[in-house]
């Protein structure tokens, strides 16, 4: 198998689990916040939001080096 190919699963492997967990831990603990403090929801979840997006585009940077590994 090419080593190429290798790197490029592992690459996508590790740039989406690591953000996978990420993601469902903010997300996990949002909930439990806004079920602790109601009247907080509005800046909780704007916070909550704001942490997703940089965990997704975690995941965007790995897929973008994998595609660089894949084709260079």
């Amino acid at each position: 198998m090419d080593p190429k190919t290798i790197m490029t699963g592992l690459t996508i492997m590790l740039g989406g689990a690591a953000p996978a967990l990420a993601i469902g831990m903010i997300a996990a603990k949002a909930v439990e916040a806004m079920g602790r403090n109601p009247e907080a929801s509005n800046d909780i979840r704007t916070a909550m939001t704001l942490g997703l997006a940089f965990a997704e585009a975690i995941a965007i940077y790995s897929l973008v080096i994998a595609l660089i590994i894949k084709f260079t």
